[in-house]
Parts: C-alpha cells; structure tokens; sequence
C-alpha cells in the first residue's frame, strides 16, 4: 500500500482542490485563527457550516446548459454520450472543478469534488463541536450545529453513491500523514454505505428542529430559513437511502437477489410514514394545490420557487443563471434568449407515461385513448408539462406565437437547432400565452431535491414491498396504505383513484408506481436512478428515445404520424455505475474501479 502524502489526501478527500485551497487546508485552523474564534459560539460555527449549503449542485446550471436527465426523457439537437454508452462525460454536472465556495457561480459546482469537500468539513464540524471546552452554547444551538453537519455528511455520501457506488465511509478528519491500509478505507458496497448514511440520517433527525423558524437559535434568522436542514430533511433522505439500498439492483449487488430486500423497505417505509405523520401534525409541509403546482418548480417576478411542498431545493447561486441555462437551452431558440440554446425537448416515448383523463394509461384498453388525437383527453399534467402543435408559446403576435412542430413548421424545421421529436417541455421553462423575454428575464426555476409528492410515491413503493407488504399494507407507524399514498399524489392532479385492477398485487401495483413517478417527477433528475436501482435502466421498454413525426391537417390536428426512433440506448450491466476517473481508482489499492470499466 502507497503511504498517504498530502497530496494524495488532498486529491482522495478534496478531490483536486486548487493551490490557494490546498495551502490553506495543509494548515491547521489555529495557523491563521484561533479555533476558538471559528468554533467557540453558535453564530461563528453557524459561519463554518453554512458553507456546506455552498457545495449544492444546481442540476441543470453547471454549465451554459449542462445535461443532467439521463433516462429516456429527453433529446438534444447534440448526441447525448450516455444514450451511446459512453458515462466517462461529466456533463458539466459530475466533476472537472476546484471547490471555490465563495464565487456565487453555479457553473463552477461539480457533484465529486464538492461532495469529497463537505464530508470533510462535516467532519470537522463533528469533531470540534464535541472537543470539550471549545464550544459554548445551549443544547439546542449544539443540536442544530452537530445535526446539519451529521445530515450532511449522509447527503454527501448519497449523492457520490446514487451515481458511482458504494464507497468508504470517512467519518473522521484524516490525518495527511497517515497509511489508507485498514479495512477503514476500503470501497463498500451502496447497500452498506447506505447503512451508514442512515445512521447519519437518523442522528440528524433525531436532534433537528421541525423548522428553524420554531426554533430558539432559529429566532436570529426568523424567516429566512427556509432552506435550512430540519427534521424533515433527515427523516426524507433516511427513508430514501434504505429504499435505494433496498431496491432490486443494489439488492442484487449485494446479495446476489435482483428483488426487493422486504427488511429494508420495511424500514424505509417507517421513515417515510414519521415524516408524512410529522407534516400531518404540523402543516409545516403540505402538497400545493393543483392551482399552484408550478409553483414547486417555477415563479415569475423573480420569487423564489418551492411552496409548500418542496422541502429541499438547490443552493441560488445567481439567480440571473436561470435565464442564460434553464429556459434558453429549453425554449425555441427562435426567442433569442441564448443563441447557444441545445433545445433540450422531450421524447415522444416518454410523453407515453402521461394518462388519459378518466386516470387510465394510454395502453389500457378502457381508457378512450385515440391513436390518432393522440393528445385529445390527456391527464391534466401533460398540459402543464408538454408543449404540442398549435400551442400558444408566446405573448407576441410574431412567428413564434403558436407553436409549430409539424414537419416543415417554423419549430420543427426552420429554426437552428429545432425540436427534434416534435415536443417543448414546459416544466422549467414556461413557454405559454404569458411567455415573453422581458418576463424570462425574471424567471427563477430550479429542480427540487426533495419534496413532499416523492415521498408519497416512496412510501408508497416501500410499504408495498416490504415483509409481507402489498397495495393494501400501511408501515408499522402511519396508517394510510400504499394504495392510498399513490391515490394522494393523483388525486391532487385531478385524476381519480387507481383502479382496482391495478392493486392486485405489489408487482402489478408496481407499474404503476413507475409510470406515476415519471410523470409526477418528470425532468427532476428521478428517473434515471429510478431505472438504474429498478434494474431497468438496459429494459427494452426503456431505452428507445423517439420522436412523432406528422404533417398538420386541416382541422390542426395531426395526420400521417410515424413514430421514429432517434436512438438506442445502449445500456450493459456495466451501466449500473458511472466509471470513476482513473486519478481516483490509482490512489490506493483498496479504492477500485467500478465494475465493466
């Protein structure tokens, strides 16, 4: 085994710092301050922490436009690398940047090393807030320091393990001169990583307030502390760490079954059910109202998205950002509004998941769906999600008005780059009768982490596969069923309880938590970890992207539709993991490559 230089564990748990922040990370905190000036009271170590909240990655604003879905939901006028294969990319969302916390740039955020970054400061955090005699405050200001900084470093460990695996659990301050030769450092399966971010999760949850508005340290900040971590949080990503561990690849990794583990859905569904009896209780989280639904993830006027619904978004870096990545790569590149748009556009296979009306997918028999008005009577989230021929997209009264996806139309043909499947997605870019550049310009739009509709869906898939778990089962601490957890999430999109031939058993019930879970999460980044921990991310109903191609007739309405595939997706059993960078993987003996890369 290689002795541990600074260097090397500066790249290790820092992942490439730059030079100014390695200098300043080779000294010990009291070289420049006294530690008792960072850690001595809650408002300094408050300081200390809040710089966590900075190693956030926006999702879709790491670039000038960074692809961040990697499923079947979308198409781009450029190849995407994953759809050939090809997961060595970082898309300007997985790695490639110095950690910078103070730039206020959301294009400098990158998923590993930030990640590497904020485990390191949790530990720090863990370690000084329990050296005797350095800290000074009540146990609620000590609970809320050491529970942000426990939270933390689970989430941190999720987000490097949801896409590249298992890894080593650090959960102290390494030493730079010691030897990564115990079993300490060695790379652990997603399944016993996730344990240990549990563990973190529960901690958290244990000692967190509800809201720091109700709380006494909270006072200080009164109202602006919305984004701050609290019980829910913990308690949220408790139950979704056991459900990832628990899911049939990750289950298969580790034990060798591709099915659900009952034990620990069991215990991800009691995660789930404190947190939905928690909101019950407090009202502090509530599903919005289908009237606002958008407003989870967009607002004009400059107002911050969310609502009541959203427990964990990303960090705003600058909110200027969403004009110039979010809706300029996403919108007809016709609006001016980023003449480098990539128009990013749904897939017409993906479009398929939304229901009919009467709440019946498109492929049930009974549901009225009609082949040739194929968007005639579509579920009321199609219409808030998907722009069609002959929408209204603009405020103007010029060209661009009414959209035009028709082969020859001004958006399917005339414009540079087009829609290439004959779709606009509206989730993040409002496009519509109020859409204008002027408007654009005060947008802000992001994609939630957590909220409270995914746990719905989580709770829902938990309960179902727990130990003897099914459609009808509630978890040991929550009394609504599976069954009645899906029908939440549907009833507040104006469509009416799944029927009852679809409850039979948890493996058809399945189906429809994934259908449910693509539309209601669509373009939030769920989908492609929701295939990859399903092991359907290679399923052949899966790795079609296509597009309609059609001609308008004379009553507007499509004719002549060909569903054209534009790719495959080529997905191995290799796919399972993104392949990490080789100046990782030669570290350390104990530190390997993922499998197949």
């Amino acid at each position: 085994m290689k002795k541990l230089t600074i260097n090397t564990i500066l790249i290790f748990v820092l992942a490439m710092m730059s030079m100014s922040c390695e200098e300043y990370l080779d000294q010990s905190p009291e070289a420049d301050i006294q530690e008792k000036d960072a850690f001595g009271d809650f408002t300094s170590f408050q300081g200390f922490i809040e710089e966590m909240y900075a190693c956030i990655v926006d999702p879709n604003k790491g670039g000038a436009w960074n692809k961040y879905l990697f499923a079947d939901e979308t198409l781009n006028n450029y190849p995407y690398a994953f759809d050939n294969g090809n997961y060595w990319g970082n898309e300007a969302y997985f790695y490639g940047q110095s950690v910078n916390t103070s730039d206020n740039n959301s294009r400098t955020k990158r998923i590993w090393e930030y990640a590497w970054y904020g485990i390191r400061k949790a530990n720090l955090a863990l370690e000084k807030i329990d050296e005797e005699g350095l800290f000074e405050g009540t146990e609620e200001e000590k609970n809320h320091i050491k529970g942000q900084a426990l939270f933390f470093r689970g989430w941190f460990y999720f987000e490097l393990s949801r896409f590249w695996g298992g890894m080593p659990y650090i959960d102290r301050v390494l030493d730079p001169t010691e030897e990564l030769t115990t079993e300490e450092f060695a790379r652990l399966n997603f399944q016993e990583t996730a344990k240990r971010m549990a563990a973190d999760f529960r901690a958290a949850a244990d000692i967190l307030p509800n809201h720091w508005d109700l709380s006494g340290p909270g006072q200080r900040t009164q109202g602006h502390n919305r984004e701050r971590i609290n019980k829910f949080h913990a308690l949220g990503y408790l139950g979704k760490a056991l459900l990832y561990a628990g899911s049939p690849m990750i289950n298969e990794e580790a034990t060798g079954r591709n099915e659900f583990d009952g034990a620990l859905c069991s215990q991800a569904a009691d995660a789930f059910g404190e947190l939905l009896k928690l909101a019950d209780e407090t009202g502090i989280y509530q599903l919005q109202s289908w009237d606002s639904w958008t407003d989870c993830f967009w607002r004009w006027n400059n107002q911050r998205p969310g609502g009541t619904e959203c427990i964990m978004m990303p960090t705003i870096f600058n909110r200027s950002r969403v004009r110039w990545s979010t809706v300029g790569a996403t919108v007809p590149s016709s609006f001016a509004l980023n003449s480098g748009s990539n128009a990013d556009v749904p897939t017409h296979n993906f479009t398929k998941n939304y229901a009919m009306a009467n709440g019946l997918s498109i492929d049930d028999p009974a549901s009225g769906y009609d082949p040739n008005d194929p968007w005639a009577n579509r579920e009321p989230r199609f219409y808030k999600d998907i722009t069609v021929d002959g929408d209204q997209i603009h405020n103007s009264s010029g060209p661009d008005k009414y959209a035009e996806l028709f082969i020859g139309g001004r958006h399917r043909s005339q414009i540079n780059p087009p829609s290439v499947t004959g779709y606009y997605g509206k989730r993040y870019s409002p496009i519509g009768p109020d859409f204008t550049t002027s408007r654009a310009n005060g947008l802000q739009a992001y994609v939630p982490y957590l909220r409270l509709a995914d746990i719905y869906l989580m709770y829902a898939e938990a309960v179902a596969f727990s130990n003897n778990g099914s459609p009808q089962s509630s978890s040991s601490n929550y009394d609504m069923t599976a069954e009645e957890a899906l029908n939440v999430v549907r009833n507040r999109a104006q469509l009416p309880n799944i029927d009852s031939k679809y409850t039979v058993n948890s493996d058809v019930f399945f189906e429809e938590i994934v259908r449910e879970r693509a539309v209601e999460l669509a373009f939030e980044g769920a989908r492609f970890c929701d295939l990859r921990r399903w092991n359907r991310n290679g399923d052949p109903r899966y790795i079609d992207k296509t597009a309609l191609d059609f001609d308008r007739g004379a009553d507007g309405k499509p004719i002549n539709m060909v569903e054209r595939v534009v790719v495959t997706r080529a997905v191995e059993k290799k796919h399972n993991w993104l392949p990490i960078q080789v100046k990782f993987t030669t570290l350390y003996e104990g530190f390997p490559q993922n499998p197949g890369w």
